[in-house]
């Protein structure tokens, strides 16, 4: 038996070690990784939670007081946390998210954090890989957790069965300015710190935000939380759970063919070098008649 074949063997009976290993191999395109990709049995049905929002929300809060309430209740929990990228190293800045340390040595708890490497949308080009790898290590509940980079976190719908989108009452004069982006792909909104003054009204305008959406199966609902204080937590994870039979099976099909299309992209994409465009891109500004679409067109030939 191969070495990749003994890894994938035990990862799917659930060896720790061996997930951390593929997840290392398929992050970092190592010999074997597409191997792992293609022989994954991977379970469609875990849940994959989205959590999002801006910073300062308080997201870290939320997911240790989940992963608290989740764990006593004896569920496992794999989480990824996409970490800014270290301008030197191409690394994770944040490590393994030192604000979650609470929860290392918890069996039912296997954290990994993921750079950003440049991505806009607030994800990592690998995380849709990664999440595939960890359902093949069957955990309860996957959480991934963004950067919180604004709009361009929409990005996150295409990953996630269920998007949480957490605010703060502060967050009232943003919420026209965001509305048409990251307002858009919520599942579930909390409001955070709503012992906050001002956080009555800024909820009453959400819903009211929430009820101009056009109608589906899933009311969206605005879940008033004190995370620091575990307040709104056992709503949150019953919205989840409700959302996994009622709202997200609709959303699968679109879904999958986001991550199919991301993946397709970034595979045709694999070859293309910002840096060395960037160099070719000066040689070419000397001529006098460059033009950006005719040096574009020689790369789609």
């Amino acid at each position: 038996m191969s070495t990749t074949k003994m890894l994938i063997q035990q990862l799917q009976q659930g060896e720790k070690k061996a997930l951390a290993r593929c997840i290392t191999i398929v992050e970092n395109e190592l010999e074997g990784y597409e191997e792992i990709l293609t022989s994954l049995k991977y379970n469609q049905h875990i849940p994959v939670i989205g959590i999002t929002g801006p910073p300062g929300a308080g997201k870290s809060t939320i997911i240790n007081a989940t992963i608290k309430k989740l764990t006593d209740d004896n569920k496992s929990v794999g989480i990824i946390a996409i970490d800014p990228t270290s301008p030197f190293n191409y690394g994770s800045l944040l490590g393994d998210r030192l604000r979650m340390v609470e929860h290392f040595t918890n069996e039912n708890v296997f954290i990994r954090s993921i750079a950003t490497r440049g991505s806009l949308g607030g994800l990592s080009i690998k995380t849709i890989e990664i999440v595939d790898v960890m359902r093949a290590f069957d955990f309860d509940y996957i959480i991934v957790e963004t950067v919180g980079v604004g709009q361009s976190e929409v990005e996150i719908v295409g990953l996630a069965d269920t998007t949480i989108l957490v605010l703060v009452p502060e967050s009232g004069d943003d919420v026209q300015a965001i509305k048409s982006g990251v307002m858009e792909i919520a599942d579930v909104f909390v409001i955070n710190k709503s012992d906050r003054d001002g956080a009555n009204t800024f909820i009453k305008n959400i819903i009211q935000l929430v009820h101009s959406k056009p109608a589906n199966n899933w009311n969206i609902p605005v879940i008033k939380a004190i995370a620091i204080k575990n307040e709104g937590i056992d709503e949150l994870i019953e919205a989840i759970n409700k959302h996994q039979t009622v709202g997200a099976n609709s959303k699968r099909p679109y879904l999958l063919a986001e991550k199919a299309f991301r993946l397709i992209q970034n595979k045709k994409m694999k070859n293309i070098s910002k840096k060395e465009l960037h160099q070719q891109i000066e040689i070419e500004l000397k001529k006098k008649d460059f033009n950006l679409y005719a040096f574009v067109n020689c790369f789609l030939k």
